[in-house]
C-alpha cells in the first residue's frame, strides 16, 4: 500500500482566507451596529423579558409563578451590551471549537482501545482536528480572564458579603468550587488550576498518542499500535472525569444558581456528535476530491450510523434533562427553561435546536442509502454542524446576557473567525503526514471491511 497525502493548496488557503475576511466584516459591522443600538438593522430580536440571576433567584421562594413574573425586570451590571455580546460569542466559540479538538483525540482513543479496525484509514483526520487543542488551552485561559466578571456572576465580589448586605446565600455555599484554597471572593485558584491541568493533561496524551501514530510511518513496529492503545486507555478515564467537570466550570456555572446532575452527559453528548459530524465532513469532502482511495461506502455507512445513533443519544439527554426538570417543577430547576421558553429572542432557538440536532438528521439518516451516499451526508453534516453551535449558543448566552441577547452580524462573524482558524490548523497538519498509517496493523481488515 501506498502513501496518500493530502495538499493543502494555495486556492484552498486562499479560500479560507476570504471566508475569514468576510468574518471579520461581519463581526466589525455588527459590532458597530450593536454599539449604536441598531439591532433591527442585523434583524435581531429585541425583548424586554429576562431578568438576573440574583434577582430571579429571590423571587424563587415565593414559587414558580412568581419567579416567571419576577423574570421581566432587572439585569447584570457590568460592561455595556455589545461589549458583553461580543465576550459572550468569545466564550461559546472557545467551548465549541474546544469540543471539536478534544473529541478529534477522542475519537481516535476510543479506536484504539476497542481495537477496532474499520476506521484505520481515517483516524489521521481526527487526530489532525486534535491539533486545534493547544490553542484552544491559550484561548480559554487568556480569555477567561478577559471576559471572567461579564459572562461568569459568580466573579463579583460583591456575593460573598454578608447576606444581610447584599451577599448571595446560594453563590457563597458554591465557592470552594472555585475559589479553594484562598479565601472566597479573591481570585478562583482552585477554577483557573483546573483549566491549567484539563488541557495539560489533554495536550499531553495527545502528543503521546500521536506520536505514536506518526511512528506507524517509520517502521511496521506493532509496539506503537500497543503504546497508542495503552495511552487511549488512560486517556479515556481521564476525559470521562474532566469532561464533565469542564462542563460544570465552563459553562453550568454561567447559571451559578441553577445546576443539573445530567449536565456533563449533555455537553459532551453535544460535543461528540458535533465532532462525529465534522470528521465525517472531512472524510466526504477529501473523498470526492480524489483522496482516501481506501474509504468506500461500508466506511461512510458506520461514521453515518455514528452520527444517527449519536444524534438520537443527543436527544436522549436532552429530554431526559427537560423532562426531570419539567415534571418535579422545583423553581431553583425551572428558572433555566423559563430564561429560554420565556423569552422571544431564545425560544425560536430551543425549538430550532432540535429541529437540527434530531428532526432533520433523524428522518434524513433513517435510511440505509442515505448514510451510504456522500451527497446526503454533505446536506446534513452541515446542519448539525451548525445545529450544534446554536446548542451552545443557547446553554451560554441567556445565563448572560438576558435582556439584551441577540443573534445577528456579531454572532455570524465570530462564529466564521473561529471556523477559519480551525480548520486552517486542522488541514496544515492533516497535510504534514499520510493520510493513513500503511503500516497500521489493521489496515488490512480496514479495505476489507463490508457491512
Amino acid at each position: 500500500m501506498t502513501e496518500e497525502r493530502f495538499s493543502f493548496t494555495a486556492s484552498a488557503k486562499k479560500t479560507l482566507m476570504i471566508v475569514g475576511v468576510i468574518g471579520i466584516v461581519l463581526l466589525v459591522v455588527g459590532t458597530i451596529s450593536s454599539m449604536s443600538g441598531g439591532h433591527a438593522e442585523e434583524g435581531e430580536h429585541a425583548i424586554n423579558t429576562i431578568t438576573s440571576q440574583t434577582d430571579l433567584t429571590a423571587s424563587l421562594e415565593e414559587g414558580p409563578e412568581h419567579a416567571a413574573e419576577e423574570a421581566h425586570g432587572g439585569g447584570h451590571h457590568g460592561s455595556a451590551p455589545w461589549l458583553k455580546r461580543l465576550f459572550t460569542n468569545l466564550w461559546i466559540n472557545n467551548i465549541y471549537f474546544t469540543g471539536l479538538a478534544i473529541i478529534g483525540l477522542f475519537f481516535v482513543a476510543i479506536q484504539y482501545a476497542t481495537q477496532a479496525g474499520w476506521s484505520a484509514g481515517m483516524k489521521r483526520i481526527p487526530l489532525a482536528m486534535a491539533h486545534w487543542l493547544p490553542i484552544a488551552g491559550v484561548l480559554m485561559l487568556v480569555s477567561w480572564f478577559v471576559v471572567n466578571h461579564d459572562v461568569f456572576h459568580w466573579t463579583s465580589a460583591d456575593l460573598y458579603l454578608p447576606v444581610a448586605e447584599g451577599g448571595d446565600k446560594i453563590i457563597q455555599g458554591k465557592a470552594a468550587m472555585w475559589y479553594w484554597p484562598l479565601e472566597i471572593g479573591s481570585f478562583p485558584l482552585f477554577y483557573v488550576l483546573r483549566i491549567v491541568v484539563f488541557f495539560g493533561l489533554w495536550v499531553m496524551f495527545f502528543m503521546w498518542i500521536k506520536k505514536e501514530m506518526l511512528a506507524e510511518d517509520l517502521d511496521g513496529d506493532v509496539n506503537h499500535w500497543y503504546k497508542a492503545r495503552k495511552y487511549s486507555a488512560i486517556f479515556l478515564v481521564i476525559f470521562a472525569v474532566t469532561s464533565s467537570i469542564a462542563a460544570w466550570d465552563w459553562v453550568m456555572s454561567i447559571d451559578p444558581h441553577w445546576f443539573s446532575t445530567m449536565f456533563g452527559w449533555y455537553v459532551f453528548a453535544s460535543w461528540w456528535v458535533n465532532g462525529l459530524a465534522v470528521i465525517t465532513l472531512i472524510v466526504v469532502v477529501l473523498k470526492q476530491n480524489g483522496y482516501l482511495s481506501i474509504i468506500n461506502s461500508n466506511h461512510l455507512h458506520d461514521i453515518g450510523k455514528f452520527v444517527f445513533g449519536f444524534s438520537i443519544f443527543w436527544t436522549y439527554i436532552w429530554f431526559s434533562q427537560f423532562l426531570l426538570i419539567y415534571y418535579a417543577n422545583i423553581p431553583e430547576e425551572t428558572v433555566y427553561f423559563i430564561e429560554r421558553l420565556g423569552a422571544s429572542q431564545y425560544k425560536w432557538v430551543f425549538f430550532l435546536n432540535l429541529i437540527l440536532n434530531f428532526f432533520l438528521p433523524f428522518l434524513l439518516l433513517m435510511t440505509r442509502d442515505a448514510k451510504r451516499h456522500m451527497s446526503m451526508l454533505k446536506v446534513v453534516m452541515p446542519i448539525i454542524i451548525v445545529g450544534h453551535w446554536f446548542d451552545f449558543y443557547l446553554m451560554i448566552t441567556p445565563g448572560v446576557m438576558q435582556k439584551d441577547g441577540t443573534f445577528g452580524f456579531v454572532e455570524i462573524g465570530m462564529a466564521m473567525i473561529f471556523g477559519v482558524a480551525f480548520l486552517f490548523v486542522t488541514l496544515s497538519n492533516l497535510a504534514k503526514a499520510p493520510l493513513f498509517a500503511k503500516n497500521h496493523p489493521m489496515l488490512q481488515e480496514s479495505l476489507h471491511h463490508h457491512i
